[in-house]
């Protein structure tokens, strides 16, 4: 595993199995991001907002990640309260990886 040292403190990589998700929520804001949940709470972390779609097919069309004309603003960790959860989209993990 590659660690940098940065003022004596080594740091390493954090991997996680949290599944990547879009996340449509209230209001029309569409995220994707690391999905986890709780009983009342999503978390997405390495999170953008989905700005642009860039689509001629929909949002379905981004499972397999983003395309040329896909605008994404990277927002970190997003948090919602389960109600203001419109809808989950699985997409594949690795076409997205380089993006979060």
């Amino acid at each position: 595993m590659d660690t940098i040292t940065v003022n004596g403190v080594d740091y390493a990589p954090v991997t996680t199995d949290a599944p990547v998700r879009i996340v449509i929520a209230q209001r029309g804001f569409v995220f994707v991001g690391r999905y986890t949940r709780d009983d009342e709470h999503v978390a997405l972390t390495d999170a953008s907002v989905i700005r642009r779609w860039g689509t001629s097919k929909g949002l379905g069309e981004l499972r397999s990640g983003p395309l040329a004309d896909t605008v994404l603003d990277q927002c970190g960790t997003v948090e919602l309260h389960d109600l203001a959860v419109v809808a989950t989209i699985a997409v594949d993990a690795s076409a997205w990886e380089s993006h979060l």
